[in-house]
Parts: C-alpha cells; sequence; structure tokens
C-alpha cells in the first residue's frame, strides 16, 4: 500500500461489496459517500452484463462509472454514455465451446446478447443459478447466428474451475476470453475483454494511472484487475484462494462490510 489516498478506487459487487444476501449495507453507502467526497473517483467492475445497470447503479449509487460484463461494457454514468462495447462473434464463440466440449465433454450453455435492462438471457435454462432471470429457450446455432456480449457454460461432470483450467489451455486468448466470477459456470468473453482492460478505458478517460488505483474482488475474474492496479490489491476474506494469493491485503469478509471496514480506515489514517 502506498501512503496517502489513491485517486480511483474499483470494487467488485457480488462476493466483495455486495452481502450474501444480495444487499449493500447503510454503513457502506455512507463510507462511499465520504470516499466520493474526499474526491475519489469510485468504479464498479463486475461481471454483470448491461442488462443489470439499474441494479448495478442501486448498489452503488456514488460510482463514476460501470465496468460492465468483465469489462466489455464500460458506461460513464456522468452522461450515461458507453466508452466500450465489446461483443464476441458467433462464429469464435462457436469455437471457443468446439473447443472447450472436445476435452470437458457437454455442456449447459446459456448466452447473454442483449443489453437493455432485465433482458433474457438465451439457451439452456439451468435450476442451479442463483439469481433472478428468465431464460428464452434458443437453440444453440440460433444463439450464434450473431454477436453476444458473453456465455456462460457450465460442466455436469466438472468443478468450474477444472472446466476454467482446461478453457485456459483449449481457447486461445486472441479468440475468446475465459474466467469465473463464483457461479458453477465458466464465462466466455471476447478476446481482449478483462476487468483489467475494462479499467484502463476508464482511467484514460480521466486521466489516472493505474498506479494510483486501489482495487477490492474475490473471485478469479478479479485477477486482470490485480494485475493492472498498482496503489493497492485487496481480497475479501472470503475470497477464492486464487486472488488471496494475488492479493496485498486482505479485509473481513464481504458479511462484514469488509470493503467499507477497508476504507474507512483508509480515509481516517
Amino acid at each position: 500500500m502506498k501512503p496517502g489516498l489513491p485517486k480511483l478506487i474499483a470494487t467488485d459487487l457480488d462476493g466483495t461489496l455486495v452481502r450474501s444476501d444480495d444487499t449493500v449495507s447503510a454503513y457502506t453507502h455512507e463510507v462511499l459517500d465520504r470516499v466520493r467526497a474526499a474526491g475519489i473517483r469510485i468504479v464498479a467492475a463486475t461481471g454483470r452484463g448491461p442488462r443489470l445497470t439499474s441494479l448495478t447503479r442501486n448498489d452503488i449509487r456514488v460510482a463514476d462509472f460501470l465496468v460492465l460484463a468483465q469489462g466489455g461494457w464500460v458506461l460513464d454514468l456522468a452522461d450515461s454514455t458507453y466508452l466500450r462495447q465489446a461483443r464476441l462473434p458467433g462464429r469464435a464463440l462457436g469455437e471457443a465451446l468446439g473447443a472447450l466440449e472436445s476435452v470437458a465433454g457437454p455442456l449447459s450453455v446459456m448466452f447473454e446478447a442483449l443489453e437493455h435492462d432485465d433482458a433474457p438471457l438465451w439457451g439452456d435454462y439451468d435450476p442451479t443459478w442463483r439469481y433472478p432471470v428468465t431464460v428464452e429457450s434458443r437453440t444453440r446455432a440460433e444463439c450464434l447466428t450473431g454477436e453476444v456480449i458473453k456465455a456462460f457454460a457450465r460442466s455436469f461432470q466438472l468443478d468450474v474451475d477444472e472446466l476454467l483450467a482446461l478453457a485456459h489451455r483449449v481457447v486461445p486468448s486472441d479468440l475468446a476470453t475465459v474466467t469465473q466470477a463464483g457461479l458453477d459456470y465458466v464465462e466466455i468473453c471476447p478476446a481482449d475483454v478483462d476487468k483489467g482492460t475494462g479499467l484502463s478505458v476508464v482511467a484514460e478517460s480521466v486521466g489516472v494511472d493505474p498506479s494510483d488505483v486501489l482495487v477490492f474482488g474475490d473471485m478469479p475474474n478479479d485477477l486482470p484487475m490485480f494485475a493492472w492496479a498498482g496503489w493497492g490489491r485487496v481480497a475479501v476474506a472470503n475470497a477464492h484462494p486464487t486472488l488471496l494469493a494475488a492479493a496485498d491485503d486482505v479485509t473481513l469478509a464481504n458479511d462484514q462490510d469488509g470493503v467499507a471496514v477497508y476504507l474507512d480506515r483508509l480515509l481516517s489514517r
């Protein structure tokens, strides 16, 4: 950790800022208000797609930017304009899924293609999905005819970390980016899309250097922004082992408002 204060703070939401009951505490909102009042920009960096923009804005009300869809969509809230809107061609996604199924066996796949609020997902409805969602039943071939924002793939045999390890071996990074965000799925995103490249779009637009950015996270999808940010990288106590290993510091768990506790201490030091 550097002395003084960072110029920009980026935090993951689910599992990090947001508690297990899907709420954000009044204390967390109050601390974020004070961070913003201190002149520090606040960015939400989340796997949530643009279809969850309203929910995301409600969870982090003082954010200046939303980095959505694992970094592929970047929304400037000052004037509600997108600085980045990345899509994955159906052909590339089909190749990535084919490569993965050749080593992992059949996958259950849902596709996120639409950006309007509460838009449905397409594909195979999955009873293990833990959030409220509408899934429109469509064949894989239909889902691959155009571009998508991202896809979620679940194995019937392998756990998500095993599936991710296979994906990293067989899906070339110039074809697609594969990560996992704490659900039972790997997420397949456009090439060069991750929270690090998404945050770099924000940093360039406001003239902040990565060395002045503090980040908080909990899952492997946060590793790219941990690698990118230079002021500090903080994992919540409930984080995935790979993130705990990459962190400079560990705060309390999300259910104990770990991000807010950390920021409160930072502001008062």
